[in-house]
């Protein structure tokens, strides 16, 4: 049976005053339009499964409950009469949506027919459609847009299995490559949905922190195999804390771990600017020692903290990403053009490369390229995604500019 499932179907609960998030399927022939539909109901908070004909739909109504069934009316008429006549004999208490062209006979009659049999229906949705459109019609259903109180345990989200690894391409600012990505941990929580990790990321103290960043290594190499056999070599970025890389066996076990594979173009060790400044010269010895097994550290989030960085007799850091705050908006703002231009040089004298993060317009990426930056990163290119997501996305295709 081709039925694939996105998330784990929670129980019935309530954690404090946030409800479930509701749970939608996607039923259609073609896989393509399911693949589409998922990903936009999951960016605005669905959990989603899917399936092709309406014999798979009895079991997702039994497993998963959804609280909405999209139809993509790609399927022929008597599909849809079954997938109706389904939904109303097991008294489906759900919304459902239809997916189809404007003006079509067939979607007219396929709504009249799950109105005459109860149906609590939604808007159709018209193809071609963007998120405005699907916003308005399923608005009704959409998760109440607030944090996780009291903050997710590390520890439960480990041993639960919510873990993800999302990606997000740094992209050559000259020729419009993808160069990397960064892997950026998030938790898919069965009630608060996806949780960023301003929600979860623990103390150096926490002893969860040593797991979550195994978690971290272990994934973002296997991802690495797979993203490869589609783009070829490509560096995977991570985040670690100072307080794993200061650990000895932490370290051997970190460089046990690195891929002997030719095409593996090497590991980069995201670092915190702060962290780095604070424990310049113990990091700096891990970074010597690092690269000898493919590793390289990378100084993330550079900002007011740069001039401690100049000076230095040796810079075994392999690049400095300028912090968000200096690059957006800095197509219209001086001040954080000088800045951006004083890491730049700094780089510059170390031999160091240089990324600017949060790159959301088209008149920033023009300027940060222009001031010599060699990579980017930011919403103007992607948003961070799941890794199959970023797979299908992103790799072994040509990456333009947005206007």
């Amino acid at each position: 049976m081709d039925l694939q499932t996105h998330d784990a179907a929670p129980a019935r609960t309530v954690f404090g005053q946030r409800k479930l998030r509701p749970r939608a399927c996607v039923i259609d022939v073609k896989e393509h339009l399911r693949t589409v539909l998922e990903d936009a109901l999951e960016n605005l908070g669905f959990i989603t499964c899917e399936c092709a004909r309406a014999g798979e739909l009895a079991l997702v109504l039994e497993v998963h409950h959804p609280d909405l069934v999209v139809i993509g009316l790609s399927i022929e008429q008597a599909e849809a009469d079954e997938i109706l006549n389904l939904l109303a004999g097991r008294h489906y208490g759900g919304h459902v949506l239809l997916l189809g062209p404007p003006d079509s006979p067939v979607t007219a009659a396929v709504r009249d027919l799950a109105e005459q049999r109860g149906l609590a229906m939604l808007p159709t949705l018209h193809t071609p459609f963007n998120d405005a459109e699907l916003v308005r019609c399923v608005a009704s259903l959409l998760p109440i847009a607030e944090p996780p109180s009291p903050p997710v345990k590390v520890g439960e989200a480990v041993e639960s299995g919510w873990l993800e690894l999302w990606y997000q391409p740094e992209i050559d600012t000259r020729t419009l490559a993808l160069h990397s990505a960064e892997a950026l941990a998030r938790i898919r929580h069965p009630a608060w949905g996806v949780v960023p990790p301003a929600f979860f990321i623990p103390d150096d103290g926490d002893p969860h922190f040593r797991a979550l960043s195994e978690y971290v290594i272990g994934t973002a190499i296997n991802d690495w195999g797979g993203f490869a056999a589609r783009q070829g070599p490509m560096e995977i970025a991570i985040n670690l804390p100072f307080a794993y890389l200061e650990d000895a066996d932490a370290l051997t076990s970190l460089c046990e771990r690195i891929p002997h594979d030719p095409a593996f173009e090497g590991l980069i060790v995201e670092v915190n600017g702060t962290e780095v400044v604070r424990h310049l010269d113990r990091l700096k010895a891990i970074a010597r020692r690092l690269r000898f097994h493919n590793i390289a550290i990378s100084v993330d989030d550079v900002g007011a903290e740069w001039p401690q960085l100049a000076g230095l007799d040796d810079f075994p850091f392999v690049e400095l990403k300028v912090d968000r705050k200096f690059v957006a908006g800095c197509s219209n703002d001086v001040l954080k053009r000088s800045v951006c231009r004083a890491i730049l040089d700094l780089a510059a004298g170390y031999g160091a490369r240089t990324v600017a993060e949060g790159v959301e317009t088209r008149a920033d990426f023009l300027t940060v390229r222009e001031m010599g930056f060699d990579k980017v990163q930011g919403f103007l290119f992607a948003r961070p995604s799941t890794a199959k997501k970023f797979a299908r996305t992103m790799l072994g295709r040509p990456i333009t500019l947005p206007h």
